[in-house]
């Protein structure tokens, strides 16, 4: 066991590591190819913070453990939402103004993503007709923002003249290592279940969720440090819409995604009120750090509940 749960650590961290790196060479040649500052923001950024879930996805539904797929989108939504919303707030220590038109329609956007993923688990399991309403789902999603930053500022660009060569070998080599994390972390992930006598879904629901969140959690600090607090609220509400919408549609083209009980009857109705809680709480377009307090002891009894009570 103790062996698993080392591996099962080396390719968490391999994971997250590679998937930073991924990031910051893809902003890089996105910069050169001249994409928009918001593309490369929620697109490229957004998306490569969400790597390990989707890559985690992949390999689990490929090795006949889908059950961790299902565990990992729940818990990373719920983590998302709680733990790292409430932090941003608490860290920034006073109350994030949300005026962007943008967070609002992503908030209408994560209830759909949320509803239409509860959905897809209602019958215990998550096919590849069903994945393919995520994929349209979050391609939607996806076309609105890109409309209408190019009529805010009507598609302007700016690229960078020198073709960054070190950074497209670095992509490739983050890419190299996203993978072999992925399947280190998804092998052992079932092997220490195995050895604990837990579901592996349980896993993926606590340990994994909150470990392929912590990309969202660093960018979303340096955000707060720049004085951008909104945009890290911004980017939680994105991940969370691309992993019920992205990550369990593009993981059930590779075969059908099994949702246990357990998770049906406790954590998914807790994703989905979490999602309508933050939805009225934020209705005053404001966050105060006392709310972001409410959201972390949240968190924290989900846990508590999964793993003690």
């Amino acid at each position: 066991m103790f062996l698993h749960a080392l591996l099962f650590i080396l390719g968490l961290g391999l994971l997250l590591l590679s998937a930073r790196f991924f990031t910051r060479a893809a902003e890089k040649i996105g910069a050169f190819i001249g994409f928009p500052e918001f593309v490369i923001g929620v697109f490229i950024v957004g998306i490569g913070t969400s790597l390990p879930e989707l890559i985690s996805a992949i390999l689990s539904v490929h090795h006949g453990v889908s059950e961790i797929v299902s565990g990992n989108v729940i818990g990373a939504n719920i983590s998302n939402l709680l733990l790292l919303t409430g932090l941003v707030a608490v860290i920034n220590r006073q109350d994030i103004v949300l005026g962007s038109k943008y967070i609002f329609i992503d908030l209408h956007f994560l209830l759909g993503g949320f509803f239409m993923f509860t959905l897809f688990c209602v019958d215990g399991k998550i096919s590849f007709g069903e994945g393919v309403f995520g994929i349209i789902g979050f391609l939607i999603y996806s076309f609105y923002l890109i409309y209408n930053e190019r009529q805010e500022n009507h598609g302007s660009t700016a690229r960078t003249k020198q073709f960054p060569a070190l950074q497209f070998v670095i992509l490739v080599a983050a890419a190299t290592g996203i993978y072999f994390g992925a399947e280190l972390v998804v092998n052992n992930l079932a092997s220490l279940a195995k050895d604990l006598n837990i579901s592996a879904s349980i896993v993926a629901l606590t340990v994994l969720s909150l470990g392929t969140t912590l990309p969202e959690l660093a960018v979303n600090i340096s955000a707060i440090r720049e004085g951008k607090a909104e945009m890290a609220i911004g980017n939680v509400l994105g991940s969370c819409v691309f992993n019920a919408m992205g990550v369990a549609g593009i993981a059930s083209v590779f075969g059908s995604i099994e949702v246990p009980a357990a998770l049906q009857n406790f954590s998914l109705p807790v994703m989905l009120s979490a999602g309508l809680f933050f939805y009225l709480l934020t209705h005053d377009k404001r966050m105060s750090p006392w709310e972001g307090a409410l959201f972390v002891l949240l968190y924290a009894l989900f846990i508590f509940k999964i793993t003690v009570a």
